[in-house]
């Protein structure tokens, strides 16, 4: 049996993802990453680490709750690490692992092209409202 470097195997795994397939676990990612909380936990992290509190005011909106769900699930997904530091209270910190800087640059790009885009957006509604 021949042995595969790390270039090999990622391009194997690459033909073997689909996400146009109904089954593909692709699907289930893209799901999270297209959520609104994520497409702002991620660039919100790009600075450095930081604590849920921090994290919460610069995120205007995001409950106790859905921060701390998301955050889960971006460490579960590998894309962020929690790290506590023994102290009163504890500290913990949350920041963006390796994996989680790769995916940075195009999170920010689609904050930045809806903050762009957004009058243009409201026009294009404005006028597929006003058909009869």
């Amino acid at each position: 049996m021949a042995t595969t470097n790390a270039a090999q195997r990622r391009e194997q795994a690459r033909r073997d993802y689909d996400a146009f397939l109904a089954g593909c676990p692709t699907r289930e990612l893209l799901s999270r990453l297209t959520d609104k909380w994520v497409a702002l936990v991620i660039p919100a992290l790009a600075g450095g680490p930081q604590r849920h509190g921090e994290l919460a005011h610069r995120i205007a909106g995001v409950s106790q709750k859905m921060l701390t769900q998301t955050l889960r699930t971006l460490e579960r997904d590998g894309l962020v690490t929690r790290t506590v530091t023994p102290s009163i209270p504890p500290r913990v910190d949350y920041e963006l692992t390796p994996l989680g800087h790769e995916l940075f640059p195009v999170m920010v790009s689609i904050k930045d092209w809806a903050e762009t885009h957004m009058d243009r957006v409201f026009e294009a509604r404005a006028q597929f409202d006003a058909r009869p």
